[in-house]
Protein backbone atom coordinates (compact mmCIF):
# COMPACT_ATOMS: atom_id res chain seq x y z
CA UNK A 1 0.00 0.00 0.00
CA UNK A 2 1.38 3.57 -0.87
CA UNK A 3 1.90 5.97 1.88
CA UNK A 4 -1.29 8.18 0.21
CA UNK A 5 -3.30 4.91 0.85
CA UNK A 6 -1.55 4.18 4.40
CA UNK A 7 -2.53 8.28 5.36
CA UNK A 8 -5.96 7.89 4.11
CA UNK A 9 -6.11 4.60 6.04
CA UNK A 10 -5.35 6.06 9.51
CA UNK A 11 -7.67 9.37 8.94
CA UNK A 12 -10.64 7.77 7.84
CA UNK A 13 -10.20 4.60 10.12
CA UNK A 14 -13.46 6.75 12.37
CA UNK A 15 -15.46 6.05 9.67
CA UNK A 16 -15.94 2.65 9.77
CA UNK A 17 -18.98 2.70 10.97
CA UNK A 18 -20.94 3.52 7.86
CA UNK A 19 -18.80 0.70 5.93
CA UNK A 20 -20.23 -2.40 7.97
CA UNK A 21 -23.96 -1.07 7.66
CA UNK A 22 -26.09 -3.72 6.00
CA UNK A 23 -27.40 -2.96 2.52
CA UNK A 24 -30.06 -5.33 1.80
CA UNK A 25 -32.46 -2.73 1.58
CA UNK A 26 -30.97 -0.62 -0.99
CA UNK A 27 -33.59 -0.07 -3.62
CA UNK A 28 -32.41 -1.01 -7.12
CA UNK A 29 -33.69 0.17 -10.68
CA UNK A 30 -33.30 -3.25 -12.11
CA UNK A 31 -36.41 -5.07 -12.25
CA UNK A 32 -36.72 -8.69 -13.29
CA UNK A 33 -39.35 -9.59 -15.74
CA UNK A 34 -40.01 -11.99 -18.90
CA UNK A 35 -37.77 -11.79 -21.94
CA UNK A 36 -38.78 -11.81 -25.37
CA UNK A 37 -36.50 -12.30 -28.70
CA UNK A 38 -32.86 -12.12 -26.05
CA UNK A 39 -29.90 -12.07 -27.77
CA UNK A 40 -26.26 -13.42 -26.88
CA UNK A 41 -23.52 -10.96 -26.71
CA UNK A 42 -19.98 -13.11 -27.48
CA UNK A 43 -16.43 -11.91 -27.72
CA UNK A 44 -12.80 -12.07 -26.75
CA UNK A 45 -10.69 -9.21 -24.84
CA UNK A 46 -7.41 -8.98 -25.48
CA UNK A 47 -4.07 -7.22 -24.69
CA UNK A 48 -1.55 -6.10 -26.51
CA UNK A 49 1.86 -3.86 -25.85
CA UNK A 50 4.25 -4.04 -22.72
CA UNK A 51 2.32 -5.48 -19.94
CA UNK A 52 3.61 -4.96 -16.01
CA UNK A 53 6.06 -8.14 -15.07
CA UNK A 54 4.70 -10.25 -11.83
CA UNK A 55 5.75 -8.03 -8.48
CA UNK A 56 8.66 -10.19 -6.50
CA UNK A 57 8.38 -10.29 -3.04
CA UNK A 58 10.92 -11.74 -0.17
CA UNK A 59 9.27 -14.28 1.69
CA UNK A 60 11.70 -14.01 4.39
CA UNK A 61 10.66 -10.93 5.12
CA UNK A 62 7.27 -11.57 6.14
CA UNK A 63 5.65 -13.33 8.18
CA UNK A 64 4.50 -17.14 8.26
CA UNK A 65 7.51 -17.87 5.71
CA UNK A 66 7.67 -21.60 6.00
CA UNK A 67 3.79 -22.16 5.19
CA UNK A 68 3.88 -19.34 2.59
CA UNK A 69 6.73 -20.22 0.41
CA UNK A 70 4.81 -23.16 -0.77
CA UNK A 71 4.11 -21.31 -3.91
CA UNK A 72 7.58 -19.62 -4.12
CA UNK A 73 9.97 -19.72 -6.80
CA UNK A 74 13.73 -21.37 -5.94
CA UNK A 75 14.81 -18.47 -4.94
CA UNK A 76 12.11 -17.86 -2.31
CA UNK A 77 10.60 -14.81 -3.57
CA UNK A 78 7.04 -15.05 -4.40
CA UNK A 79 5.23 -13.84 -7.32
CA UNK A 80 2.00 -11.56 -7.71
CA UNK A 81 1.00 -11.78 -11.07
CA UNK A 82 -2.01 -8.83 -12.19
CA UNK A 83 -2.05 -9.13 -15.44
CA UNK A 84 -2.69 -13.02 -17.15
CA UNK A 85 -2.68 -13.38 -20.61
CA UNK A 86 -2.01 -15.87 -23.47
CA UNK A 87 0.34 -15.87 -25.91
CA UNK A 88 -2.67 -15.35 -28.26
CA UNK A 89 -3.21 -12.10 -26.39
CA UNK A 90 -6.69 -13.40 -24.72
CA UNK A 91 -6.61 -11.42 -21.71
CA UNK A 92 -8.29 -12.91 -18.22
CA UNK A 93 -10.30 -11.33 -15.25
CA UNK A 94 -11.85 -8.88 -17.17
CA UNK A 95 -15.47 -7.95 -16.01
CA UNK A 96 -17.73 -7.33 -18.63
CA UNK A 97 -20.70 -5.66 -17.86
CA UNK A 98 -23.99 -4.24 -20.21
CA UNK A 99 -25.13 -0.92 -18.52
CA UNK A 100 -28.53 0.41 -18.63
CA UNK A 101 -30.62 -2.43 -18.81
CA UNK A 102 -33.99 -2.02 -16.51
CA UNK A 103 -35.42 -5.51 -17.05
CA UNK A 104 -34.28 -8.21 -17.89
CA UNK A 105 -34.08 -12.46 -16.21
CA UNK A 106 -33.89 -12.56 -12.90
CA UNK A 107 -30.91 -11.57 -11.04
CA UNK A 108 -30.24 -13.94 -8.68
CA UNK A 109 -26.64 -13.62 -7.85
CA UNK A 110 -25.78 -14.84 -4.20
CA UNK A 111 -23.36 -13.27 -1.99
CA UNK A 112 -20.02 -13.09 -3.39
CA UNK A 113 -17.33 -15.59 -1.58
CA UNK A 114 -13.45 -14.90 -1.22
CA UNK A 115 -11.28 -17.78 -0.04
CA UNK A 116 -7.44 -17.12 1.47
CA UNK A 117 -5.51 -19.97 0.44
CA UNK A 118 -2.00 -21.07 0.56
CA UNK A 119 -1.29 -17.38 1.56
CA UNK A 120 -3.25 -15.70 -1.73
CA UNK A 121 -6.53 -14.27 -2.02
CA UNK A 122 -9.04 -15.81 -4.76
CA UNK A 123 -10.36 -15.36 -6.94
CA UNK A 124 -8.10 -12.43 -8.34
CA UNK A 125 -11.17 -10.48 -9.70
CA UNK A 126 -14.67 -10.99 -8.57
CA UNK A 127 -18.15 -9.53 -9.23
CA UNK A 128 -20.19 -8.30 -6.12
CA UNK A 129 -23.62 -8.76 -7.02
CA UNK A 130 -26.91 -5.99 -6.15
CA UNK A 131 -26.06 -7.12 -1.92
CA UNK A 132 -22.98 -5.70 -2.64
CA UNK A 133 -21.27 -8.29 0.51
CA UNK A 134 -18.34 -10.22 0.07
CA UNK A 135 -17.85 -13.13 2.80
CA UNK A 136 -14.09 -14.23 3.20
CA UNK A 137 -13.25 -17.40 4.34
CA UNK A 138 -9.19 -17.84 5.99
CA UNK A 139 -8.62 -21.65 4.64
CA UNK A 140 -4.92 -21.30 5.84
CA UNK A 141 -3.44 -22.35 9.63
CA UNK A 142 -1.70 -19.02 10.04
CA UNK A 143 -3.90 -15.34 10.23
CA UNK A 144 -4.55 -13.05 7.74
CA UNK A 145 -6.65 -9.86 7.11
CA UNK A 146 -8.06 -7.07 5.36
CA UNK A 147 -7.27 -3.60 4.67
CA UNK A 148 -8.02 -2.12 1.21
CA UNK A 149 -9.94 0.92 -0.44
CA UNK A 150 -13.38 1.13 -2.16
CA UNK A 151 -13.95 3.56 -5.15
CA UNK A 152 -16.82 5.34 -5.93
CA UNK A 153 -18.20 6.63 -9.37
CA UNK A 154 -17.29 9.63 -9.00
CA UNK A 155 -13.91 8.42 -8.47
CA UNK A 156 -13.66 9.39 -4.71
CA UNK A 157 -11.79 6.51 -2.37
CA UNK A 158 -13.14 5.57 1.05
CA UNK A 159 -10.91 2.72 3.44
CA UNK A 160 -12.23 -0.19 4.96
CA UNK A 161 -10.63 -2.28 7.38
CA UNK A 162 -11.94 -5.40 8.99
CA UNK A 163 -10.11 -7.80 11.77
CA UNK A 164 -7.67 -10.22 11.31
CA UNK A 165 -9.08 -13.40 9.77
CA UNK A 166 -7.97 -16.06 12.42
CA UNK A 167 -6.18 -19.16 11.25
CA UNK A 168 -8.21 -22.06 11.17
CA UNK A 169 -11.38 -20.69 8.43
CA UNK A 170 -12.62 -17.64 10.40
CA UNK A 171 -14.99 -15.69 8.29
CA UNK A 172 -15.90 -12.03 8.60
CA UNK A 173 -17.31 -9.99 5.77
CA UNK A 174 -16.96 -6.47 4.31
CA UNK A 175 -19.79 -4.64 3.14
CA UNK A 176 -19.89 -2.04 0.66
CA UNK A 177 -21.72 1.41 1.09
CA UNK A 178 -24.18 2.73 -1.68
CA UNK A 179 -22.24 4.27 -4.63
CA UNK A 180 -18.71 2.38 -4.60
CA UNK A 181 -17.82 0.34 -7.78
CA UNK A 182 -14.91 -0.94 -7.29
CA UNK A 183 -12.97 -2.24 -3.96
CA UNK A 184 -9.33 -4.02 -3.41
CA UNK A 185 -7.81 -6.01 -0.23
CA UNK A 186 -4.71 -6.49 0.47
CA UNK A 187 -3.75 -8.68 4.03
CA UNK A 188 -1.14 -6.48 5.77
CA UNK A 189 0.96 -9.03 7.04
CA UNK A 190 1.15 -10.75 3.72
CA UNK A 191 1.51 -7.71 0.74
CA UNK A 192 1.70 -10.43 -2.41
CA UNK A 193 -2.09 -11.18 -1.45
CA UNK A 194 -4.17 -9.70 -2.98
CA UNK A 195 -7.99 -9.60 -4.92
CA UNK A 196 -10.02 -6.91 -6.71
CA UNK A 197 -13.90 -6.71 -6.80
CA UNK A 198 -16.58 -4.98 -9.09
CA UNK A 199 -19.88 -4.23 -7.95
CA UNK A 200 -23.10 -4.48 -10.55
CA UNK A 201 -26.41 -3.53 -10.88
CA UNK A 202 -27.79 -6.23 -12.72
CA UNK A 203 -27.41 -9.98 -14.27
CA UNK A 204 -26.01 -8.96 -17.78
CA UNK A 205 -22.06 -9.27 -17.00
CA UNK A 206 -19.12 -11.79 -17.34
CA UNK A 207 -15.59 -12.43 -16.24
CA UNK A 208 -13.52 -13.58 -18.71
CA UNK A 209 -11.67 -17.09 -18.65
CA UNK A 210 -8.02 -17.89 -19.46
CA UNK A 211 -8.54 -17.29 -23.06
CA UNK A 212 -10.20 -14.05 -22.98
CA UNK A 213 -13.53 -15.27 -23.64
CA UNK A 214 -16.63 -13.91 -22.26
CA UNK A 215 -20.59 -14.60 -23.18
CA UNK A 216 -23.59 -12.48 -21.85
CA UNK A 217 -26.87 -14.22 -23.15
CA UNK A 218 -30.42 -13.97 -22.71
CA UNK A 219 -29.78 -10.21 -23.08
CA UNK A 220 -33.27 -7.92 -24.06
CA UNK A 221 -33.17 -6.53 -27.93
CA UNK A 222 -32.15 -2.72 -27.66
CA UNK A 223 -28.83 -0.12 -27.36
CA UNK A 224 -26.84 -0.38 -24.52
CA UNK A 225 -22.93 0.79 -23.04
CA UNK A 226 -20.89 -2.37 -22.52
CA UNK A 227 -18.29 -1.52 -19.77
CA UNK A 228 -14.61 -3.82 -19.87
CA UNK A 229 -13.13 -3.46 -16.77
CA UNK A 230 -9.54 -4.88 -15.63
CA UNK A 231 -8.09 -3.91 -12.39
CA UNK A 232 -4.84 -2.96 -13.47
CA UNK A 233 -5.15 -1.93 -17.67
CA UNK A 234 -8.77 0.14 -16.82
CA UNK A 235 -11.96 0.22 -18.66
CA UNK A 236 -13.15 0.73 -22.29
CA UNK A 237 -16.73 1.29 -23.20
CA UNK A 238 -18.88 0.29 -26.46
CA UNK A 239 -22.39 1.30 -27.36
CA UNK A 240 -23.64 -1.78 -28.52
CA UNK A 241 -27.44 -2.64 -30.51
CA UNK A 242 -28.30 -5.81 -30.74
CA UNK A 243 -31.42 -6.98 -32.84
CA UNK A 244 -34.00 -9.71 -31.62
CA UNK A 245 -32.49 -13.40 -30.84
CA UNK A 246 -28.94 -12.20 -32.15
CA UNK A 247 -26.20 -13.79 -31.51
CA UNK A 248 -23.44 -10.73 -31.48
CA UNK A 249 -19.64 -11.02 -31.63
CA UNK A 250 -17.79 -8.26 -30.13
CA UNK A 251 -14.23 -8.32 -29.21
CA UNK A 252 -11.93 -5.84 -27.32
CA UNK A 253 -8.64 -5.03 -26.80
CA UNK A 254 -6.48 -2.94 -24.21
CA UNK A 255 -3.37 -1.33 -25.29
CA UNK A 256 -0.65 -1.89 -22.01
CA UNK A 257 2.04 0.48 -21.82
CA UNK A 258 4.34 -0.04 -18.51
Amino acid sequence: MTRRMKTAFWAMAGALVVLTTWLGTETWAYESGPVKDGTTVRGTVTVAGTVPAPKEFELRRFPDYEFCRTLSDDRGYRRLREVTFRPDGGLKDVVVVVEGVKQGKPFTGTDTEVEATLCQFLPFVTVVSDTRRVTVFNRDPVPHDIQGMASEQTGSEMVFYRPSLEAGGTTDLVQLAKGQQVFTMHCSQHPYMQNWGYAVDNPYYAVTDVTGAFSIEDLPPGTYRLKAWHPILGTQEREITVSPNETASLNLSFEANF
